[in-house]
């Protein structure tokens, strides 16, 4: 996998696919760390000269046209943060495109509409990644969180531009590595969230690499996970919503032996006062944790801004799904396409 500062990007055109997909309130952004998170490699690229042409989804708009889910206050935001305008444009083909990006000099950057406006994004349409690369002559993915999907701009650009990982992307395969190959034991992930379905086959192959896997949660009443010795049940919960002070105290246990923590999933109904001790009382004990900490995924990551500090953890990937997509497969699909 070649980092993009391995790059010749003078005077070319470089397609960066980010992850912006971010909270929106009022027609602003309301969190705009997935944006600061682009913003090492983007500023690389215009130091270099290149034209810098930005491509992202934002929220789920199904191959339609959702006025509310424009990337206009991503733009605003970039503009901001880069100290110049960023040219949005309102498509993501078509000839006003091909004319801006055209008539583009070094050092400007232009950010494409919503690629889920077009269903062919998702379906991930080899004609649809083959026109968007024809805007381009460099591929770089700086967009880690969505890269376990094979989607035209993850997996389909990069069958046809030299493509690079971004430096976000790569500091975050950079971790998950340390975790798979040479991790500090025992190894324990911490495992919560309302997903069950979609997590408890992750859980199980957790168990094989993992010393011990802790789960709340949703995952709390899956009775299937029960079989594995080593992925640890609450011994209380009040309501099926939130673990119980013992097992709190279960957990702590296992977490300050612990030599590597990854944690991925709320372990109660946190948005809710009634449950909100388990997942309070976790986010607040991993300061006092001496482990190689890992935290990933947008409802965590909340839940650790509003109870714990970020500064607790080692590392605080970007990623959730992906992150554990990763982790129990040993590599992604837009990981795969970059090599």
């Amino acid at each position: 996998m070649k980092i993009v500062s391995e790059a010749e990007v003078k005077g070319k055109k470089v397609l960066v696919r980010c992850d912006f997909d971010v909270p929106l309130k009022n027609g602003t952004v309301a969190d705009e760390e997935r944006i600061e998170r682009s913003l090492k490699t983007i500023k690389c690229l215009v130091k270099k000269e290149a034209k810098v042409i930005l491509l992202s989804h934002l929220g789920r708009p199904e191959g339609k046209v959702v006025a509310g889910l424009r990337l206009d206050p991503v733009a605003k935001s970039l503009s901001k943060k880069l100290d110049g305008a960023v040219i949005k444009l309102d498509e993501c083909l078509g000839n006003s495109v091909k004319e801006t990006v055209a008539e583009m000099e070094k050092g400007d950057i232009v950010l494409l509409e919503n690629l889920r406006f077009y269903k062919e994004e998702e379906k991930n349409d080899p004609e649809f990644a083959k026109k968007l690369s024809a805007l381009g002559d460099i591929y770089v993915n700086e967009a880690i969180a969505v890269s376990h999907r094979s989607h035209a701009s993850i997996t389909g650009i990069p069958k046809y531009l030299p493509s690079y990982a971004g430096f976000n992307f790569a500091e975050e395969v950079k971790n998950f590595l340390k975790i798979l190959e040479n991790p500090r034991r025992p190894l324990v992930f911490l495992m919560g969230g309302a997903k069950p379905e979609t997590k408890a086959p992750l859980v199980s192959k957790f168990a094989k690499i993992a010393n011990f896997v802790l789960v709340g949660g949703a995952l709390m009443n899956d009775q299937n996970l029960k079989t594995q010795g080593n992925i640890i049940f609450p011994v209380d919960n009040i309501d099926k919503l939130d673990i119980g002070p013992k097992t709190i105290t279960l957990f702590e246990n296992y977490l300050k032996e612990a030599g590597t923590i990854v944690w991925n999933g709320p372990l109660s109904k946190y948005e809710e006062p009634k449950y909100v001790t388990g997942t309070k009382e976790i986010a607040k004990f991993f300061g006092k944790i001496n482990a190689f900490k890992v935290v990933g995924g947008g409802d965590t990551i909340t839940s650790v801004k509003r109870f714990g500090k970020l500064t607790d953890f080692d590392f605080v990937s970007s990623a959730g799904g992906a992150m554990l997509e990763f982790l129990a497969k040993g590599s992604l699909p837009g990981i795969e396409s970059l090599n």
